[in-house]
């Protein structure tokens, strides 16, 4: 067989810098080691201006230089060799300042965004209590579809109508699914009604859930919901 197997292009290598890291016992006991190439493992805590964390990330600790911070002081710089792809997407960045300045408190923050900012908005929200005997039941919810133009946005909104900005029912349908059987926060039964909804039925449209081939993700949505007692109202 000849062909199958070809040289993939290589992805150029792209550091991280530490600004303004504090050397701690710990820290300067490890630039004391020698540069190996060892898989120590390091845990990034974003954190917003009041301390809350927003997100954490881990990476392998290869240093491959350590200098005096340019924020001065005793701080030093740090720079770590190229760590892989489990970071946020440039995209974020934008929404983490958002985010810095504290959870959101108003609806429909996130729409601004394209969908990689979306999608770090909600790799940001939280989740309410979850488990049985949790959730409350009934009443009647407003889900504003005008911003629900792709898969995140459809999720973001689900979550502020049922939860309040900066909250999630879930990242995806699974999820979603999963959540309405035993919380957080409101269970089924209850109502929603889904104003402009004929923008996520179009937006969505072309958007298949691989389980269900011939369901749109919107069709999916609105399925799981009505599945699990939630009267949904298309407005």
């Amino acid at each position: 067989m000849d062909g199958l197997f070809v040289p993939r292009p290589q992805r150029p290598g792209q550091s991280v810098h530490l600004i303004g890291c504090e050397p701690g016992e710990a820290l300067s006991a490890r630039l004391g080691r020698p540069r190996t190439q060892d898989d120590d493992l390091i845990r990034l805590w974003a954190l917003d201006h009041t301390g809350r964390t927003m997100a954490k990330y881990e990476l392998e600790f290869r240093i491959t230089e350590a200098r005096p911070s340019v924020l001065g002081d005793t701080l030093i710089d740090i720079t770590l060799a190229d760590t892989g792809d489990d970071r946020p997407a440039m995209a974020a960045r934008p929404v983490w300042d958002t985010w810095f300045h504290g959870a959101p408190t108003k609806p429909n923050q996130w729409a601004p965004f394209g969908t990689p900012g979306r999608s770090a908005w909600l790799d940001l929200s939280r989740i309410g209590p979850y488990g049985p005997d949790i959730g409350r039941s009934g009443g009647t919810y407003h889900l504003d579809g005008q911003h629900v133009t792709d898969k995140p946005g459809l999720l973001l909104a689900l979550g502020e109508a049922l939860l309040g900005p900066g909250s999630t029912y879930g990242g995806s349908l699974d999820s979603v699914d999963d959540h309405l059987g035993g919380g957080p926060s409101v269970v089924p039964p209850f109502t929603l009604i889904w104003h402009h909804a004929d923008i996520a039925r179009h937006a969505l449209a072309g958007h298949i859930v691989d389980h269900h081939p011939h369901r749109s993700y919107f069709e999916a949505a609105v399925h799981i919901l009505q599945e699990h007692g939630v009267t949904v109202v298309l407005q």
